[in-house]
């Protein structure tokens, strides 16, 4: 195959992606097998591939619905805790919890028993304050998941850079080096620690879109939902996912650190000028 050629059937994929998948979604509550939260899953399917979700800072679960949803109609179970939502939460705690979430999806029944988790198709994937987690959630699982995802991960305490440096799981890091919520990012930083990691910089994005129906987000001054972000992260996480989960080499490209993909250029986070921590910190704390 050519490369225009595969470019453009990249293309295509890529358009797909982002609208639902073929899948007649099922959604219940984690909170029966005694933890907080929701599962997204396809209507059937053995051996699923399955990922737990973290949220993002002062949101919940129940925000991200729709990309849950949307990860099921392509046949990944995609189950998220709600736990950490208010103002000072922890980072290791909601990373422990995606453990317990993985834990569920795979050792409980799910639907009429026509579902089941296969427990070597499992990934993390986390936004915002959730992709800090979900890089300490891989750091600690015993059996390591086949995948992360950090979506516009930002600033956590302790720092998600000291676990992702002994990371060697393929992951995928999206930043938006042109939104001005950039100063919380640490997806460079995280980038440069986390060797087995693909950088890419996402165009026409809000780092905070992917948040739905978010009414808060003025009051505090965060960024509400943006469907375009949200049709373009979904894309780009399912195809990886599909890729990497559930060994479906049509989407190969998806997690080819050298592949060229729409609306998602790759970055290299050794390039440039250093970036300085202390500066944004300072940044973040003038009035």
């Amino acid at each position: 195959m050519g490369y225009g050629h595969q470019v453009a059937s990249t293309k295509k994929l890529f358009a797909a992606l982002t609208r639902r998948g073929p899948h007649r979604v099922l959604r219940g509550d984690l909170a029966f097998a005694g933890q907080p939260g929701v599962v997204y899953t396809p209507a059937e399917g053995k051996n699923l591939p399955g990922v737990a979700f973290a949220h993002d800072w002062i949101t919940s679960a129940g925000r991200y619905h729709g990309t849950l949803e949307h990860l099921a109609s392509w046949g990944i179970v995609a189950a998220a805790p709600n736990t950490e939502t208010g103002l000072a939460p922890s980072v290791l705690n909601l990373a422990f919890d995606l453990g317990t979430t993985l834990d569920i999806i795979t050792g409980v029944r799910l639907g009429d028993g026509a579902l089941s988790v296969h427990p070597g198709k499992l990934g993390l994937v986390g936004h915002g304050f959730g992709a800090s987690a979900a890089v300490f959630a891989a750091a600690g699982l015993p059996v390591k998941p086949k995948a992360v995802i950090a979506a516009y991960p930002t600033i956590s305490s302790p720092a998600a850079e000291d676990p992702a440096a002994g990371l060697t799981v393929p992951g995928l890091i999206l930043t938006d080096p042109g939104d001005p919520m950039s100063l919380r990012s640490n997806a460079v930083e995280l980038a440069r620690a986390w060797k087995s990691a693909t950088l890419r910089a996402t165009s026409k994005t809000k780092s905070g879109g992917l948040v739905e129906g978010r009414g808060l987000a003025k009051v505090v001054g965060l960024p509400g939902a943006d469907r375009g972000t949200q049709k373009i992260v979904r894309a780009l996480m399912t195809g990886y996912l599909l890729n990497l989960l559930a060994g479906d080499k049509t989407y190969r490209d998806f997690a080819d650190p050298e592949a060229e993909l729409p609306r998602a250029e790759v970055m290299d986070p050794f390039a440039g000028d250093p970036v300085d921590l202390e500066n944004k910190v300072i940044a973040l704390l003038k009035p």
